[in-house]
């Protein structure tokens, strides 16, 4: 059983930063980590990746304001979020794909993130 556990929402202001953190539990191996997130009244959109091969990438919304990271071997993704707005205000929730066959996702219980004006 796969088990994600995230950490690091709440409210800020414009401007400031915050870090969220999603760690996997379980021997498995990952195909991909990610970070995606839903505001009221819209769809879940993808905001970060980042493959088992390096590769990362963002939303156009954030591009140079939120870094994907990932420790491999503690199985955590990190996501750094610089200069945050008030339409980054959203349940941010991650996601692991596992190199099951076929790979399956799974999700987070996803962290408010809060930004005000």
């Amino acid at each position: 059983q796969v088990q994600l556990v995230e950490s690091g929402g709440g409210l800020v202001q414009a401007g400031e930063s915050l870090r969220l953190s999603c760690s996997a539990s379980g021997t498995i191996f990952i195909n991909a980590m990610g970070w995606y997130r839903q505001a009221p009244g819209k769809q879940r959109e993808l905001v970060a990746l980042s493959t088992s091969g390096s590769t990362t990438n963002y939303a156009d919304s954030v591009k140079g304001r939120f870094t994907i990271s990932r420790d491999y071997a503690k199985r955590t993704v990190f996501l750094q979020m610089n200069s945050l707005k008030p339409e980054d205000t959203a349940v941010y929730y991650c996601n692991v794909v596992v190199a099951y066959i076929p790979p399956r996702d799974y999700w987070g219980q996803g962290t408010q993130v809060t930004v005000s004006s």
